[in-house]
């Protein structure tokens, strides 16, 4: 969820990047260091595995987050520089940001969040429905996804085209895009909290969640409630109607994250699902914000995500059964649903491919 966190972050954020004057500039510095105190107690007391705060890239990163704290001259300028460490970080889903408002309050906020009509978007090639989902977050986006299968339901559709090449993550709007397209329930995989690695040092596997009650819900606020009070939460999906049981075609690329993953690899059960393009971004955690000092917001991990089908997703990603460059990936996939053999269908994307660079 880490890009669309940043979304909500930025719904609510103050531009507060007032430069400090030099005679307070070594106090302001000062704030600053207790801001890095606070968020290193924040990942003691609440990632999702406390041993990953132990390697020698967090302890790396932690020192360069010090000396940024020594040398910023703005909150914005550290907020920057913070979030541009953390993009080559050990581990996914830590953002800072300023927020108007309190970290308690955010999954309600989060739950309550209408994204708008860019979230979610239908268009026909002929009989060939292409369904386009920017977004996981939003209630309008799982509303809109209902309404979506039944708009499909009523026409005569040939393929269902799923586009998800520039979500990068969000809530609980895979639950309708992924429960449509199943013709029996299966179990997905399972969240791992901090009370699992301070008990045991071994890697969790399927025979250990399944005689627990799959999680039932919507909602991120009980989401975060219940992941970090267990061990372990199971994740399972049962079919919905109505049900589409056409060839599916899921478009996926590097910028696909978080629990964009989660539904790409629940669609991948799926005997009639075909995932084209590239292999998402391996950026597969949940996260929650946290207070810190002079107004700033810390999201952290708290916990990882481990699909039966794959393993863990975090820092790997879910592969494509047809890999080829992301823009090219519709023109793929509708010479296949129109009939053309793979190897065929593959020489014509990649020689419009190789039209398009030459132009540019």
């Amino acid at each position: 969820m880490k890009k669309i966190i940043l979304l909500c972050f930025f719904l609510t954020q103050y531009s507060c990047d007032f430069r400090s004057s030099k005679a307070s500039d070594n106090q302001f510095n000062k704030d600053l260091i207790n801001v890095t105190d606070s968020i290193s107690q924040l990942m003691s007391d609440f990632h999702y595995n406390p041993s990953m705060l132990t390697t020698d890239e967090y302890l790396k990163l932690e020192k360069e987050v010090n000396s940024l704290a020594k040398s910023a001259q703005s909150k914005q300028e550290f907020i920057t520089g913070f979030n541009e460490l953390w993009t080559d970080g050990p581990f996914s889903h830590v953002v800072l940001a300023l927020s108007d408002r309190r970290a308690e309050d955010m999954a309600d906020f989060i739950d309550s969040l209408r994204v708008g009509d860019r979230s979610v978007n239908l268009e026909w090639k002929d009989q060939i429905a292409v369904l386009t989902v920017n977004t996981m977050t939003g209630l309008d986006t799982y509303e809109r996804i209902f309404e979506v299968y039944q708009e499909i339901a009523k026409n005569d559709t040939d393929a269902l085209i799923i586009d998800v090449r520039n979500n990068q993550g969000g809530t609980f709007a895979i639950l309708p895009l992924v429960s449509h397209i199943l013709t029996d329930s299966i179990d997905a995989g399972y969240f791992v909290s901090r009370k699992w690695w301070t008990n045991y040092t071994k890697t969790p596997k399927f025979a250990d969640v399944q005689k627990l009650t799959p999680w039932v819900g919507w909602s991120i606020k009980s989401f975060w409630n219940d992941v970090q009070e267990k061990p372990l939460t199971r994740i399972k999906f049962g079919p919905m109607n109505p049900h589409f049981d056409g060839p599916v075609y899921v478009l996926t690329s590097n910028i696909s994250a978080s629990a964009t993953e989660f539904a790409v690899d629940a669609l991948a059960h799926e005997e009639n699902v075909t995932i084209i393009g590239e292999t998402t971004a391996g950026e597969m955690l949940s996260q929650k914000m946290y207070d810190l000092p002079l107004g700033f917001q810390l999201s952290l991990p708290i916990a990882e995500y481990y699909s039966t089908r794959i393993g863990r997703i975090e820092g790997k990603g879910v592969e494509a059964d047809i890999s080829i460059d992301q823009s090219a990936a519709i023109d793929l996939s509708l010479s296949l649903i129109n009939g053309m053999k793979l190897d065929d269908a593959l020489s014509k994307a990649k020689e419009k491919m190789a039209k398009m660079n030459e132009k540019q």
